[in-house]
C-alpha cells in the first residue's frame, strides 16, 4: 500500500471508531438513569454486549469505506461514499434521540431511515466492490436486530 492508501484507510477505520465513541459517551451516560428505568423487552441482551458488537461492526464499516475509497474516482463511488455518510450522520442520530433526548418513538422512526440507508449503501457498494457490500452484513444485521428492540421498548413504555 501507498502513503494515500495507508492514509485512506486510516481515515476510513478512525471514522466510524470516532462516531461510535462519541454516540458511547451520550448512551452510557443515560444507562444508569432514564434507560434503567425503562421496562426491557425480555430478548434485551445485556448491556456489556453493546459496546463489543459495535467496536466490531465500526471496524467492518471502515473496512468497507476503504475499499470504496481506493476505487477510481467516479460519479458512483463518490455518491457511495456520501450514502456511507449520510448512514453514519442516521446511526450516531439515533443515540442522540434514544438516550439523549429519551425519544423512543422518534427513535424508532429514526432507525427504520437507518436501516433503509444502509440497504442503499450495502447496493452501492455492491456495484462497485461486492465484498464492501457483504461487509456490512452483520451491521445490516445488528441493527435489524436494533429496529425490533426500540419498537419492543416502545410498545413496553408508552405512558
Amino acid at each position: 500500500m501507498n502513503k494515500s492508501q495507508i492514509f485512506k484507510l486510516i481515515v476510513s477505520l478512525l471514522l466510524p471508531l470516532g462516531l461510535g465513541a462519541i454516540a458511547g459517551m451520550f448512551t452510557a451516560e443515560a444507562i444508569p438513569g432514564w434507560y434503567a428505568s425503562l421496562n426491557r423487552p425480555s430478548f434485551n441482551p445485556p448491556d456489556w454486549v453493546f459496546g463489543p458488537v459495535w467496536t466490531a461492526l465500526y471496524l467492518l464499516m471502515g473496512i468497507s469505506l476503504f475499499l470504496i475509497w481506493k476505487q477510481k474516482t467516479t460519479k458512483v463511488r463518490n455518491l457511495s461514499i456520501f450514502v456511507f455518510f449520510i448512514q453514519q450522520i442516521l446511526n450516531v442520530g439515533w443515540s442522540f434521540i434514544f438516550f439523549y433526548f429519551n425519544r423512543i418513538d422518534l427513535a424508532l422512526f429514526e432507525i427504520i431511515l437507518l436501516w433503509i440507508s444502509i440497504v442503499i449503501m450495502m447496493v452501492s457498494f455492491y456495484k462497485i466492490k461486492p465484498l464492501a457490500a457483504y461487509l456490512n452484513i452483520p451491521y445490516l444485521l445488528w441493527v435489524s436486530f436494533a429496529t425490533i428492540l426500540n419498537a419492543a421498548y416502545y410498545f413496553l413504555n408508552q405512558n
